[in-house]
Formats: C-alpha cells, sequence, structure tokens
C-alpha cells in the first residue's frame, strides 16, 4: 500500500520526452522577433500557433521549418492591431523543386537504377563494365530487353528483365547491356549535388531547415503584428480517472488529464494553451513547389492548312434562273464560453494522502474544490468503497478531489469543444506536460453489461463489470485510457469513444464471472395481413419477426435487485422493438436492453421482438391476394358481415384465375401445332421435286391440314375465353370498387 512519503514526488508530476544529448536539435517551427503567446492544439495532428509583438520598417522576416512550409502557406494571417495591412509575403522557392527529374525516382520502396538513368538522359556519364570497358557519353535513352526464352532465370522460373543503355559521344552510338554496368560516373556537379540533398533529405537530414519568410509592410513606421498559423503537431491525448460510487449507484469521481507534446523546436513561455476536441478536417497541400500547366501546343494549326484542288464541272441553267445573290461578308462562430466551476489551477497529476495524515502545514486555497462544495468540512469522508469505511486506505474519493484543481473554461466553436486553460502554461521544447482538465463528480453506477461473445476467450459468456455515468461536464470527453478505482486500489481500466457533453456512457473494466449470459433466436418467416380495402385498393402489412430469448443466471443469489444490461445487435432494415423493453437505450447499431435480477433470484429471462411492420398496396390481380383472401375466407370465426363482402370478390377472383389458366394452356398447345405446322411446310418445299415422294407429299399435306383445322379451333376458344375473362374482371373491377372494408383490427389468413 501506498504511503504518504511515497506520493510526495507526484504532486507536480510532468512527463520529459527529450532526446538524447548526442542527437541534433531540429530548427523550430518558426522563429524570429515576434514571441509565441497562443497555442490550440487538436486532436487530427495540427496546432494553431500566435505570435505577437511590435517591429520597425516596412518588412520583417520570420524563419519557417520546411516541412511546415505548405500549412502555413495555407493558414497565415497577419493582422496590425492599429489597422495598418500586409501587402505582401514571399519566400524564396525550393531549390529542390527545379532538380532533375531523376531525383523523383529516389523515394522509399521505389525507383530502379534503369528509371534513374532514363530520367537523366542528356546527361554525361561513364560507365564502367564487368569486364573491366569503360565509355563515356550522354545518356541517349534506357530500353528494356524483351526476354527470349533464352537468358537466365531467377528462383521462380522467371526471366529477369534487362535493359541496355544507349551513350552518344560526337558522332558514335555505344550500346551497353545495364547488367554488365558496375560503375557510373557522374560527369554533373549540379546532378550529383541533387542526389546529394535528396538523399540528406530521405536521411532526414535537413528536413527541419528553415527558409525565410518574408512580409512586407505598408509603410515605415513601427508595427504591433499579431501573427497566427496551422502547421502540423502532434495530437494531444487525454487520460481519465473513475472513482465508483458508493454502494454502487451515486456520484462518482471524474479526474482527467492531457497530454500535450511540444515538438516545434522551440520553448513554449507563458502562452495561453487550448484543447480542442472534435473531428474538424485536416490536409495536406504543395504550394510551395512550382506547378507547370501542360498545354496544347497549336503553333501547326495555321501552317498545315491546305486548300484542296477541285475539278470545275459544267451546268445547264434552266429557264427563269435568278442569278445567285454576292456574298454578305461579316463568420466565425463566436466563442460559447461556460464556466465549468473549477476554479483554482494545478497542472500536475497528483495523489493525495492517507486520512490519518498530520494536517497541511499550507491552509487550503478559499475557493472550494468540486469535493469541498458537495463535502461539508464538518461531515466525515464518505464511504466510497461498498460500504467499507476502510480508514487504512491510500487513497479516497476527497483526498483525489483535493489533489488537483484545474482552472478550465468550456467554449463552443463550430462544433468542436475546447478546453481553455486560465492560466498561462510553460513547456519547455521536447517534453510531454500533463496538465488538469477535469475534476467533477458526475452521476453513475457500477453495473454490468453483457456484448456479443462476451468478455473475451475463455469468457465467452461472462458479462463485463461497468461504470456507467452521464458526462455531466461541459467538455467533450476524448477517446482515451480510464483508471477506474474503487476500495482504496484500482479495479480496473477501460476506453470508450468519444463522449458528447450530457450524453451517457458504459465504459467495461473488468469480466464478472458469476453470471453466464445466454441467447436463442427463433425466426419466422414472412407474413401478409390485410389491413383495410378502399375503393378497390387493398392496402397490406407484411412483416418478418425475430424473437431472442436471454437468459441471465447467476452462481449465488443476491441480496438486492440487480440489473444487467445487454447489448443486442439490431436485426437491420426496417425491423423495430414490439413491444420496446422498459428503459431500452438506441445504439448506432445495436439496443442496451436492461434485465432484472430480482433479489434472492438466482435466473431470469427476457423476450425480445423484433418485426418489420410495412405497409403498402397490393392489387386483387397480384397472385399474392388472391392467396391473402382466400386464407381470410378459410378462418372459422371470421364475421359474418366481412365474410358476405368478401366472397363474392374470391369466386369472381378465382373464376378469371381459372379463365387464365386456361386461355394459358390453349395458346402453349396452339404455339405447339404452329411449330409443326412450320416443320410440316419445310419437309413439303424439301420434296416438293422428286417425283417419287407422291404418297409422302400425300400425307404431310393432310397432316398440315389438320394442323390447320385444330389451330383455328384453339383461336376461336381462346377468343371466347378472353371475351368472358373480360366480362368476369369487370363484374370484379365493380364490386371492388364499390367495397370498403376497414376492420378494427388486420384480418390473418389461416395458417
Amino acid at each position: 500500500m501506498l504511503k504518504r512519503t511515497h506520493l510526495l514526488p507526484f504532486l507536480a508530476l510532468a512527463i520529459t520526452a527529450a532526446a538524447c544529448g548526442h542527437a541534433r536539435k531540429p530548427y523550430a517551427t518558426t522563429g524570429g522577433a515576434l514571441q509565441l503567446s497562443k497555442v490550440v492544439l487538436y486532436r487530427n495532428g495540427v496546432g494553431y500557433f500566435e505570435r505577437g509583438g511590435t517591429v520597425s520598417g516596412e518588412m520583417f522576416t520570420i524563419r519557417v521549418r520546411k516541412d511546415q512550409v505548405n500549412d502555413l502557406l495555407k493558414s497565415l494571417t497577419v493582422v496590425e492591431r492599429k489597422g495598418g495591412r500586409a501587402v505582401s509575403i514571399s519566400m524564396p522557392l525550393d531549390p529542390r523543386a527545379w532538380a532533375n527529374a531523376a531525383i523523383a525516382t529516389l523515394g522509399p520502396g521505389s525507383g530502379s537504377l534503369a528509371e534513374v538513368l532514363d530520367k537523366l538522359r542528356g546527361t554525361e556519364v561513364t560507365l564502367r563494365t564487368s569486364d573491366g570497358d569503360s565509355m563515356r557519353g550522354r545518356v541517349l535513352i534506357v530500353e528494356v530487353i524483351q526476354p527470349d526464352g533464352s537468358r537466365p532465370s531467377n528462383e521462380d522460373g522467371e526471366h529477369q528483365l534487362d535493359y541496355k543503355v544507349t551513350l552518344i559521344h560526337e558522332d558514335r552510338l555505344s550500346v551497353v547491356k545495364l547488367s554488365k554496368v558496375a560503375g557510373i560516373v557522374l560527369h554533373n556537379d549540379d546532378i550529383s549535388m541533387q542526389f546529394q540533398r535528396s538523399l540528406d533529405a530521405t536521411a532526414g537530414e535537413g528536413m527541419f531547415q528553415q527558409v525565410d519568410v518574408t512580409i512586407r509592410l505598408a509603410g515605415a513606421h513601427t508595427h504591433d503584428l499579431l501573427v497566427s498559423y496551422v502547421v502540423g503537431a502532434p495530437m494531444w491525448k487525454p487520460t481519465y480517472r473513475v472513482v465508483l460510487p458508493e454502494k454502487g449507484k451515486g456520484q462518482a469521481l471524474l479526474q482527467g488529464w492531457a497530454v500535450v507534446d511540444n515538438t516545434t523546436g522551440e520553448d513554449w513561455r507563458d502562452v495561453k494553451l487550448s484543447l480542442t476536441s472534435g473531428a474538424p478536417i485536416a490536409f495536406r497541400y504543395d504550394l510551395h513547389t512550382p506547378r507547370d500547366v501542360t498545354r496544347t501546343d497549336l503553333s501547326a494549326v495555321g501552317s498545315t492548312r491546305r486548300a484542296q484542288a477541285s475539278i470545275g464541272e459544267a451546268g445547264y441553267a434552266q429557264p427563269g434562273d435568278a442569278a445567285p445573290a454576292a456574298p454578305v461578308t461579316a463568420s466565425a462562430e463566436r466563442f460559447k464560453d461556460s464556466d465549468a466551476k473549477i476554479s483554482s489551477s494545478g497542472a500536475g497529476r497528483s495523489v493525495a494522502s492517507p486520512k490519518k495524515a498530520p494536517p497541511r502545514a499550507a491552509p487550503m486555497p478559499a475557493t472550494k474544490s468540486i469535493a469541498d462544495k458537495n463535502m461539508p468540512a464538518s461531515q466525515p469522508a464518505p464511504d466510497v468503497w461498498g460500504g467499507v469505511n476502510d480508514e487504512s486506505a491510500a487513497v479516497d474519493a476527497e483526498e483525489l478531489a483535493r489533489s488537483m484543481q484545474p482552472n478550465t473554461k468550456a467554449a463552443n466553436v463550430s462544433g468542436l469543444s475546447r478546453y481553455d486553460l486560465g492560466e498561462s502554461l510553460t513547456v519547455p521544447d521536447g517534453t510531454s506536460t500533463m496538465v488538469a482538465i477535469i475534476n467533477q463528480q458526475v452521476d453513475g453506477e457500477e453495473t454490468f453489461l453483457f456484448k456479443p461473445g462476451g468478455g473475451g476467450p475463455g469468457y465467452e459468456t461472462n458479462p463485463y463489470r461497468v461504470i456507467r455515468f452521464k458526462n455531466s461536464t461541459p467538455f467533450a470527453l476524448e477517446s482515451g485510457p480510464i483508471s477506474i478505482y474503487s476500495g482504496g486500489s484500482f479495479v480496473g481500466e477501460g476506453i470508450s469513444e468519444p463522449v458528447s457533453a450530457g450524453v451517457a456512457v458504459t465504459i467495461p473494466f473488468a469480466v464478472e464471472s458469476s453470471f453466464l449470459v445466454s441467447s436463442h433466436s427463433q425466426y419466422n418467416g414472412d407474413e401478409i395481413r390485410l389491413v383495410k380495402i378502399v375503393r378497390g385498393v387493398m392496402e397490406i402489412e407484411s412483416f418478418g419477426r425475430r424473437t431472442t430469448t436471454w437468459e441471465v443466471k447467476s452462481q449465488l443469489p443476491r441480496p438486492e435487485d440487480t440489473t444487467l444490461y445487454v447489448r443486442h445487435q439490431k436485426m437491420g432494415g426496417s425491423y423495430e422493438l414490439t413491444p420496446r423493453p422498459p428503459a431500452t437505450e438506441d445504439l448506432p447499431d445495436a439496443y442496451l436492453i436492461q434485465l432484472k435480477l430480482p433479489a434472492k433470484a438466482t435466473e431470469t429471462k427476457l423476450d425480445v421482438v423484433e418485426q418489420t411492420p410495412s405497409r403498402s398496396t397490393l392489387s386483387i390481380w397480384e397472385s399474392r391476394a388472391l392467396v391473402l383472401l382466400e386464407g381470410i375466407l378459410a378462418q372459422g370465426n371470421l364475421d359474418a358481415g366481412i365474410r358476405a363482402k368478401l366472397d363474392p370478390i374470391v369466386k369472381l377472383r378465382q373464376e378469371v384465375g381459372r379463365i387464365d389458366t386456361e386461355i394459358e394452356g390453349k395458346t402453349r398447345t396452339r404455339g405447339e401445332l404452329d411449330q409443326r405446322a412450320n416443320e410440316t411446310r419445310a419437309n413439303l418445299e424439301a420434296i416438293k421435286k422428286d417425283p417419287a415422294a407422291g404418297a409422302l407429299r400425300k400425307r404431310l399435306s393432310d397432316r398440315l391440314e389438320q394442323f390447320a383445322k385444330d389451330g383455328d379451333k384453339l383461336g376461336r376458344e381462346i377468343v371466347e375465353l378472353s371475351t368472358k375473362r373480360t366480362e368476369k374482371k369487370i363484374a370484379l373491377e365493380d364490386a371492388m370498387q364499390n367495397l370498403d372494408l376497414n376492420p378494427k383490427q388486420p384480418l390473418s389468413p389461416k395458417k
């Protein structure tokens, strides 16, 4: 158990992440006469920086790290407090942007010698071969040699590619296989230097070097300037601590810290620091490198125009033709600050001493902390360890609340939550500093949660032990580790998604093996029910149903009612809970459902029903409509009035269905006769000139005549049936048009 003497060194804790002594210190992100005054760190890899000060003359210069130039150009703002203005901002181009294109091939995991040489066309080189020969000239072209099957292959049996390099020297061309090249000498000092610089950048050398950014102002007098910009910065990292409430439900203590990393290359001295949570969009965009645009070459448009010779033709004028006519020439949303109700400041995460310790030498601040506001000094410390008042506990909620007293305000800016630290902060370069941001009591409870898959391998049927609390602070809680304390010590830790202010969250921190949770589901196929018929339009309700039975068993009976939450996966689509269990909460893809285990009971069950109550219209001519109505009439207890209305409708629809079946059969038979008649005609055509096939022609002709008679008969029958169907269809539509049926409950067909 921790003693007071062991806790004292933690009263002003700061984490230092300085580089090793022999490592090169990077250049600062920016530098110059202007003092850094404000830093806002985001969770998306950028930071907002403000600098201010007085400069004389019409120009001043700030130095910017090369890897931050593009971000700075996107966001740089120069404001003169007395009404002046910045005329222009200029900086030198990166000389690497003009380097030979070959350097672009030198990237991690990319590029080859053939690609580099091909990019060096026109550059003078000397190639030394493995045979000891050498040749000098300018690179003309690098060509791939297509494999012909005779060249060696690699271990996988694939033929290895080779290239031939062509050099030109005066009037002589020299060709050598790249596989024979053992050494290359560059005779262009500029290209060689650019290669060296590119390699330095790849190795990290020079990436933190600085370039001068010159800002020209209006007038040569003294200027009081404010300069702001957004550049890349490490995201701040939150960490939290929760002390579980007394007897499992009540007031829980929520504390939070932010870990801030300073890697800018300069100390942050007495800066105003803000931390922003949310998901703002930030991206990289190259504004520093010159960008050429490929244009269409239209130089040959005029020179390629040619008039085509045409041979003249004589025409013949008609009487009265007229002569041809002569040709005619021709705001930022304002900040909505809300006081977080925390007044004193403290930058370190600390742990307090035991209750029995001697009185503090220094009195507490006049302004009370959260613990002071909720716990009168005359009242003994509450029992937060499940009913056991452990006088020897190393830490308790009251002492932990007193150990940190942040001075933080909440602000909402365009949907982003922001922590504004009330006092200036100093963060040396190359260090990480932990600052207190939250110290507040929240309504919470210790309970149990079962997720699909249980608590992990070996705990597939066991729920988690969780802390549920509502974020009643004015801050959004970013995702970060959460340490859980109870009974005077650490009992587990968890992590959650970002939690907005006023939103409840459930944090699993341990596995509870005394409960066993099981479930089984039953799915009922789609059904349709008749809701009503109005002016011939049938409105139906179709639905499918899934019933999931959750069962919880406890090893031992518990003295009090116990609540266990189940994360029930949503069926998806239009499925809804019917009925909805009391106190059910909606998650993006699941429901959080409560199961109540009564006192002294060892098991409980709950049926969760999801169904798709979707309504649509149905035509009487659809096959599903007849099946539905026939099933409704088959019910023995159907209301007599409803039966009297539906019975003639069903009979007419059945008659139309029988006629449709008969027409379909006769139409199919007639089609078969037509096909056989066509085959017979083809046979007659084949033997029409054969004098010995007279008897066969007679049989085929008789058969063709019979086919024609049978086809005509079927055609007459189909016409008669179609006429009869039309009469029945009109009668059915008239009956449906005059039918209004609106039962009190949807009518289900007999199963």
